[in-house]
């Protein structure tokens, strides 16, 4: 296990809050055994047991979550990770997760594919990277988002490794017992396909997928065993149906409407869009992988991203970031930032990546926050991200360093 880290004083330094949107300059920051224990404004208590560092006036926030990346997914053509090696999939993930938490995610969801032993190895310090939150595999009727099978191939391989994002199931007691089993292992949460998507090869994106008995049974073993259920949509008829049924976050959503924002609003559900995946596999998808017949559905949903996106921020929708970046095109995370941006105001954009996240990852208070108690999981930023929402799109040039539990993983503290 990694050693716990000295007493960490922070001093000169900018707070920034997520959750008011605030930034305060002048202030410290008192970090022990990896926990943010004290802070506050003025002179800094005298600590000579602590490392004491001033920041000369830099940004002090809460580390970056996305709650929404396949850690797994070496290439865009998802039907192909189900032939790979396992060893190699754990190795192109390491690599994966390692370059995330140098651009300053500190905590990423999975939504399909990693597993209990990735999480658990990034836990002991095996793998260098975020913390990691995994649902194992999607759950996915027979043809259907999760179902990566060309239309020639009939045989199925479901012997629970660790290669493939989904796990095709059909019927009310296979989609119970394969919820059961992802819980069996310490998921975090299941996950669902509400819709086609753009990587499966033989769905339409304005399907609707699994039965509401299906659906029914996913809800009930979550919630059983306090977890939650998100789903993969894009249509509002897809996403209205989900959350109607208990499932409590919609992955992607672009084409919801104003029906969508008032069920969100009504069953306090979380959304998360996933806007730069769509300009990168409209831009870069091919040379990665991404198959002609998952290509030919990328501009169905990247022209209403942007207009669905503004539609839940002025609704009121609780937002989470999320990129859902495939293969060599993660090294492009950051960049939704920028995208968001063009929507909202920088602090609605951070609070997604930070406080919102961290509450629908069940992290809440614990994540995503400055508060006194929280995991001292922070970046360190030249300059103020409230006013120039670039430095965290640019993390090369706005990101000093990234502390995860009160240790510095990149970077350096002080100038």
């Amino acid at each position: 296990m990694p050693r716990t880290p000295s007493p960490l004083l922070l001093t000169g330094a900018r707070l920034l809050d997520p959750e008011p949107g605030t930034a305060t300059p002048g202030s410290w920051l008192l970090v022990e055994e990896g926990r943010i224990v004290a802070r506050g404004t003025g002179p800094a208590p005298a600590r000579e047991d602590a490392e004491t560092v001033d920041l000369a006036g830099a940004t002090v926030m809460p580390g970056l979550i996305d709650a929404h990346v396949h850690a797994t997914a070496f290439t865009a053509d998802l039907g192909a990770a189900a032939d790979q090696s396992p060893s190699y999939v754990t190795a192109w993930a390491a690599t994966s997760l390692s370059a995330m938490l140098g651009r300053g995610f500190t905590t990423v969801r999975d939504v399909g594919g990693a597993d209990w032993g990735l999480s658990l190895a990034v836990e002991e310090g095996l793998i260098d990277g975020p913390r990691l939150a995994f649902g194992g595999k999607a759950l996915s009727q027979t043809g259907g988002h999760g179902d990566f099978r060309p239309r020639g191939r009939h045989g199925s391989r479901d012997d629970g490794c660790c290669q493939g994002a989904g796990l095709v199931c059909d019927g009310a007691v296979e989609f119970r017992r394969a919820a059961r089993d992802q819980l069996r292992t310490g998921a975090h949460h299941v996950k669902v396909m509400l819709s086609g998507g753009v990587a499966s090869p033989t769905d339409r994106i304005d399907s609707t997928q699994s039965s509401e008995d299906e659906l029914r049974a996913v809800v009930e073993e979550a919630e059983a065993a306090n977890r939650y259920v998100t789903g993969h949509a894009y249509t509002a008829r897809a996403v209205n149906r989900g959350l109607r049924l208990g499932v409590r976050c919609i992955e992607h959503g672009n084409l919801i409407d104003e029906s969508s924002v008032e069920l969100f609003r009504e069953h306090d559900a979380f959304l998360v869009p996933t806007l730069v995946t769509y300009h990168e596999l409209s831009r870069l998808g091919p040379r990665y992988g991404l198959p002609a017949e998952s290509q030919a559905k990328v501009d169905t949903v990247l022209q209403r991203g942007l207009e669905a996106l503004r539609l839940a921020h002025e609704g009121g929708v609780r937002l989470a970031f999320g990129t859902d970046l495939l293969g060599g095109m993660q090294e492009h995370q950051s960049n939704e930032f920028t995208i968001r941006g063009q929507v909202q105001p920088a602090d609605a954009v951070i609070r997604s990546a930070t406080s919102e996240a961290a509450e629908l990852l069940g992290f809440g208070g614990e994540a995503g926050t400055l508060s006194e108690g929280a995991r001292a999981d922070l970046l360190v930023v030249d300059g103020d991200p409230l006013d120039d929402l670039s430095l965290l799109a640019e993390p090369e040039r706005g990101v000093r360093a990234v502390v995860t539990a009160g240790t510095v993983r990149r970077g350096r503290l002080g100038l």
